[in-house]
């Protein structure tokens, strides 16, 4: 548990709200837990989430209407994300799962992950206050807008495509060029080729906004503003 608050970068004053949040309904079932499974706990974390980063893209982002704010709050929230950040924290190493659970590799299944994230942000919020759940937070989504805004507003793929059709001759092909970092954060670099010849080169979390990322160089070479 000390390694995870190390993680959290938070020392819970009531551990016992930190192991709910880690108690999986297998678990608390197997067990007989008195105060029962994390999904309570989800349920909170779920809704604390939403105000956060409500609050955070309603004050920053002032000049976008109510539909793309939607959108962008959407990809943050969406159980890809808090999976991805359960992994960051390391949160799976510290589940409490029932035998079966665990044997059928629920430490690693997303939607356990992901849940256990929301669990975990209602007990820093019990624990803490809301404070200390917006900081938790914000270490998360503030890296994640760097580039989720960009992903979810602009498709760089489908614009070089459009541009290269022009002449049907040609043809764009992506390749993993290279790929680093742990399982839980991996770093990956896709060239784009036209042809045979690298016209743009970019790095994601993903393949696929690695590729996203080459698209948008190769525009710029060419001097188009997507």
């Amino acid at each position: 548990m000390k390694r995870l608050e190390e993680n959290l970068k938070y020392t819970f004053k009531d551990v016992s709200l930190l192991k709910n949040a880690l108690s999986h309904s297998s678990y608390a079932n197997e067990k007989h837990l008195k105060d029962g499974s994390n999904e309570r706990l989800e349920f909170l974390g779920d809704a604390v989430l939403s105000v956060i980063v409500a609050d955070y893209l309603y004050n920053n982002f002032k000049n976008k209407p109510e539909g793309e704010l939607t959108k962008l709050r959407a990809s943050l929230v969406c159980e890809k994300s808090l999976c991805g950040f359960a992994r960051i924290l390391e949160i799976g190493d510290f589940l409490l799962l029932g035998n079966g659970e665990d044997s059928n590799g629920g430490r690693e299944r997303n939607s356990i992950l992901a849940d256990a994230f929301e669990a975990v942000l209602a007990a820093m919020y019990l624990d803490g206050g809301m404070e200390v759940a917006r900081n938790h937070v914000l270490r998360f989504i503030e890296d994640e807008l760097s580039h989720t805004e960009d992903e979810v507003f602009h498709d760089y793929k489908t614009t070089l495509q459009e541009v290269i059709q022009r002449n049907k001759e040609e043809r764009l092909t992506y390749v993993l060029s290279s790929e680093s970092g742990p399982d839980h954060d991996k770093s990956f670099t896709v060239e784009v080729l036209l042809n045979s010849n690298v016209i743009g080169s970019g790095t994601g979390k993903t393949k696929k906004r690695a590729e996203q990322m080459a698209a948008k160089d190769a525009l710029a070479l060419m001097g188009i503003e997507p």
